[in-house]
This record gives C-alpha cells, structure tokens and sequence, in this order.
C-alpha cells in the first residue's frame, strides 16, 4: 500500500485532503499522485457556447492559481509526489488515472453547499474504482491512525476492505471489529481477528444483539464510545450492520465526523 492517489480541486474541502493525503503517504512511506480536476461548465439555453467557454477559463485560471500554491507547498513537503491535470467530472477524472492506486483521497459530503457534491463523487468512485477511498470530513486537521474501528458484517465488502487495508491496520494501536448481529453474517468476527493476528495485528472484538437501532448510529456511537481516530468498512454491501438499500454508505459519507476508509 504505497500510492496515495489526491483528488486536488478548490474547494472546502481541499485542504482537509491535502493533509490526510500527507499523513498517509508519510505513514506508509509510500508515493503521492495529486489529479487537479477542471470541472466544465453545465449549462443549458441559447447562450450556452459563450457562457461555457468563458466559465471554463475561469475555472482553469482558478485552479492553475490553486496548482502554484499547491506544488509550491509540495516542494516543501518530504513526501515524494507527482502531478496529473485533467479537465472532466470529478469522479470520472479520478477514476481514469486510479488504476494503479492503493488509497484514493476523497472528501465526503461537504458542508458548504455552493461546493461539489462529494458524496456523490466518493460513491461512485466507490463503487467504480474497486480500491479502498478515504472519504474525510472537511474539517479534519491531522489524520490519525492509532484507533481504528472496524465495523464488521461479516460480508464480502467488509472482508475486501480488511485485507486491501493490513497495511493501515498494521499502523494503528488499537483495533476493535465491532459487529450488530442480525443472522444474516457469513463471516463471523474472530475469523477476522484471526486473520489479522496472522499480519501480526491483535484485534479486540465488541458484538451486540440491536435489530431496531438504524446501522449508522449504532457505528457512530462504537466509533464515539471506542474513541476511533477513523473507521474502516465495507461500502454498499448487503449485511445489516453496513446496507440498506445504500442508504447505510450514503449517510455515514453525509454526517460521519470520522474518517471513513471504504472499499466495495
């Protein structure tokens, strides 16, 4: 797990990126690759030609101006890095350059409304991308990796996400799988202790019987209670604990204050 691809684009988001992108790469001494995205304009009616063209200069003056300030702070950084512009939709200039990335840099949904809608951005890449994403809060300062919760349903999703992500788990101090059991689990909790342990990662496990409690608050309240620096799960799965219909994935990206590490 050493390249950290960044999605850069000047938003309330960025910075929050930036900084969780630093502290992976330097965490895992790994490589960071930054995609600068131009967004085009959408725009429908008569004058959509003229409007367009001049709100794309705009946009790509905009983020040339954020790209000096950027690399000029890369240069400064000790971390290795490299560059990509593209011009397109967010999601779909992260995806062409992502083939080869370990950890995609993403934000979940930002709270200033005027900005991209990143969850929708993180979802798709999500679902897409098949390499885990880490979706941060805008207002993240420093990305901490010591606690790490992961939240088990014993599915597929839940199991990729663990094993893409050893690497990560072999940083933290404390690891805790925590599971709501429903019946419905294919996979139980010790199995997943058991294969970390094998990676030398000792893993505490907490279960609970709930079937009333909606999946994401049940999370949100380990996470608060276990004092998690980020949590770490299976994205738009079919267990109760993670899945509903996506609605599970799509809020904890809408209102989760934590980090979320997701792979689907």
């Amino acid at each position: 797990m050493k390249n950290v691809l960044l999605l850069v684009h000047d938003d309330t988001g960025q910075e929050s990126r930036i900084q969780a992108a630093l502290d992976l790469t330097r965490a895992l001494d790994g490589h960071l690759s930054c995609v600068d995205v131009v967004v085009p304009a959408t725009l429908n009616g008569d004058y959509y030609g003229i409007a367009a063209v001049g709100l794309l200069e705009d946009e790509r003056t905009r983020e040339s101006e954020n790209k000096t300030e950027i690399v000029a702070r890369l240069a400064r950084e000790d971390v290795r890095w490299d560059w990509t512009d593209a011009t397109g939709p967010l999601a779909d200039s992260v995806l062409d350059v992502a083939k080869l990335a370990d950890l995609i840099v993403l934000s979940r949904k930002l709270t200033d409304e005027r900005d991209p809608d990143m969850r929708d951005v993180a979802s798709r890449v999500l679902m897409q991308a098949r390499t885990p994403i880490v979706a941060v809060p805008d207002t993240l300062t420093r990305l901490a990796l010591a606690r790490v919760l992961i939240a088990w349903d014993g599915q597929g999703s839940a199991a990729a996400t663990l094993r893409a992500c050893v690497p990560l788990l072999a940083l933290a101090d404390a690891v805790e799988i925590f599971m709501a059991r429903d019946g419905g689990e294919r996979t139980e909790p010790t199995e997943a202790a058991e294969y970390l342990s094998r990676h030398g990662i000792h893993a505490t496990i907490r279960t609970i019987d709930d079937g009333l409690t909606a999946p994401d608050r049940l999370i949100e309240a380990e996470a608060a209670r276990f004092n998690a620096d980020y949590i770490l799960m299976g994205g738009y799965t079919h267990g109760r604990l993670l899945e509903t219909f996506g609605g599970v994935t799509k809020r904890m990206l809408g209102i989760c204050k934590l980090p979320l590490v997701l792979s689907h």
